[in-house]
Parts: structure tokens; C-alpha cells; sequence
């Protein structure tokens, strides 16, 4: 189950991966075997949604740290309470697929969260029910493409991982085989 480091992820997943799951899992057709479908990284922007600048930092950040740029996700309606305008900037987001995607999962599960400081690996109560799994990250500063210099205040993002699994544990298996490291404490998931 362990990864060659020499191939990338996508090869250890139609090398090794699919072997594992279509045995855990007694699958009779290879279509039936989840797999990963896309990633989505989300950042809220909150103050920066009123002033341009920090609109402009926060999109350089997100283009770095994902090598494409983000779309600008903009409010639908005015809410007065929170000073908000109708087609006001709100938040930006970016779908990686394919080689992108297992290239930016890849540098998540072996550079960017051993970077979190007293990291024990990923909870596992972050799936959706129907086998998506959803991250949070609280500062940019874990990413190597970002340096200190660089940014004018912690912003955290959100990491969606979609899978084609149709239950938790079928999904955590894949995520697991895929290796992302899960703590080991937490109660198993129905």
C-alpha cells in the first residue's frame, strides 16, 4: 500500500489502488471502483470584498498555490447586516481536475500538511455522507509557494475532495490507499 515515490499519484492509483479496493471491497466491475473526480479549493474573502487590494493578493496566492486562476464568486443578494451588496466579490474558487488535480493532491498529502505545525493527521469526520471529503486549512503559510513576505494576513481556504464512492468508508479507503493521512483515535465512520 505504500507509494513509489519515483511514479506519481495517478499511476499508484491505477497500479495499486484499484487492486486494493476491488479486493477490500469485492467489486465485480472495474466501473463500480471509486475514484477521484475533482477538487475544489474555496476561500471566503470577507473584508478584502471591499477593498480591491486585498481582492488582488488574495487571487495571486490562489493562482500560486494551484496554478490556475480563480473564479471570483460574487453575493446573489444584498445583506445589510453584513454590509454586503448585490454582486459584491465574496469569496473565489478553483476546480482542479485530471493531471492538475493529482498533481496538487500529491503536494498536499507530502508537502503541505507535515508542514501544519503538531500535525497528527486529517480527521476522518469531515465526509459528506455520500463519500466526498471536505478540509479546511486555516493559513496559506503551509503552501512552499508562498513566502512570509508576501502576505498581508492569514486567510484560510477550504479543500473539497470529490470521489465517485457512494458510502464513507468506501471513500476513506480510497483516500487512505491514495495516502492522506487520517488520525487513528477518532471512532470508525458508519
Amino acid at each position: 500500500m505504500t507509494m513509489d515515490k519515483k511514479k506519481g499519484l495517478k499511476d499508484h492509483y491505477n497500479d495499486q489502488v484499484i487492486q486494493d479496493l476491488k479486493e477490500e471491497f469485492k467489486y465485480k466491475n472495474i466501473h463500480e471502483i471509486p475514484k477521484i473526480v475533482k477538487m475544489t479549493i474555496n476561500r471566503g474573502l470577507g473584508e478584502a470584498s471591499q477593498n480591491s487590494k486585498l481582492l488582488e493578493s488574495s487571487i495571486r496566492e490562489l493562482t500560486k498555490i494551484t496554478g490556475q486562476k480563480p473564479i471570483i464568486t460574487k453575493s446573489k443578494k444584498a445583506i445589510a447586516g453584513f454590509k454586503i451588496r448585490e454582486e459584491m466579490p465574496v469569496g473565489m474558487t478553483v476546480t482542479l481536475r485530471k493531471d492538475y488535480m493529482y498533481a496538487f493532491l500529491e503536494r498536499l498529502i507530502n508537502l503541505v500538511l507535515p508542514r501544519i505545525r503538531d500535525f497528527r493527521g486529517v480527521s476522518n469526520k469531515q465526509f459528506d455522507g455520500r463519500g466526498n471529503y471536505t478540509l479546511g486549512l486555516r493559513d496559506q503559510l503551509i503552501f512552499p509557494e508562498i513566502s512570509y513576505d508576501e502576505i498581508d494576513r492569514m486567510k484560510g481556504m477550504d479543500i473539497s475532495i470529490v470521489t465517485t464512492a457512494k458510502t464513507d468508508q468506501e471513500s476513506l479507503a480510497l483516500l487512505k490507499a491514495m495516502g492522506l493521512p487520517f488520525q487513528n483515535n477518532e471512532k470508525s465512520i458508519k
